[in-house]
């Protein structure tokens, strides 16, 4: 083809763990990289794109996709509060990612930090991580934040939703609890962005709630 940009003036995100595909994909007109793993998968990636010179999202996993929900227990590692120690041991493990970047190359105002909802999560880890956003937040310098709830495997069941297509409800209800303004920081929310499949419903939801939070009182 002739490159993944279309002429589109959208940010694309390229999603791998992969140094290789990377690269492919920037050079085919792709502006940002997102790797689940947070660079640990393949030792080359963090290097890779601090050579590109674009954005990277960097995401909290433990393991890989086949081993993570045996990688979910974070109660004997946390530093007190924060719902059981994920707040805090996610916040540490992301910024011990976001350190090892900006070791390789990739500054600070290049970085975009994703707690991994779902990924080595279970239902309370995700629930406990949406609740302590705005520490979470803290904890991580105020590096920007990008959460993907959407349509995961906690809202259907808490929901009682085995069908992923049907959890759009419960996707809006994760994504303004990430946003809300309790995290004192100097950009004023928790989260920055929200990666989602219904961009409809849910730019709705956030555009009436922040109207709400913002009206006189």
């Amino acid at each position: 083809g002739d490159g993944c940009g279309c002429g589109s003036d959208v940010p694309i995100s390229i999603d791998t763990r992969s140094a290789v595909v990377a690269r492919a994909a920037i050079a085919a007109g792709a502006d940002i990289v997102n790797d689940v793993s947070g660079g640990t998968h393949d030792p080359d990636m963090l290097s890779c794109v601090a050579e590109l010179g674009v954005p990277m999202i960097i995401m909290h996993m433990r393991g890989d996709p086949k081993t993570m929900q045996s990688l979910t227990d974070y109660d004997d590692e946390g530093e007190g509060g924060g719902g059981g120690g994920v707040v805090s041991v996610v916040a540490r493990e992301l910024m011990d990612r976001s350190a090892a970047a900006e070791a390789a190359g990739i500054p600070r105002w290049l970085q975009v930090v994703d707690p991994g909802i779902g990924f080595a999560k279970d239902v309370e880890g995700s629930l406990s991580l949406l609740n302590g956003m705005g520490a979470l937040r803290r904890r991580c310098g105020d590096l920007p934040f990008l959460i993907g709830p959407s349509r995961k495997g906690f809202i259907g069941k808490v929901a009682g939703e085995a069908d992923p297509e049907e959890r759009d409800y419960g996707t809006v209800a994760a994504c303004l609890a990430a946003i809300e303004n309790d995290c004192g920081n100097t950009n004023g929310e928790a989260c920055n962005m929200l990666r989602v499949h219904n961009v409809k419903a849910v730019k709705q939801a956030v555009m009436v709630y922040e109207a709400i939070r913002n009206a006189k009182r």
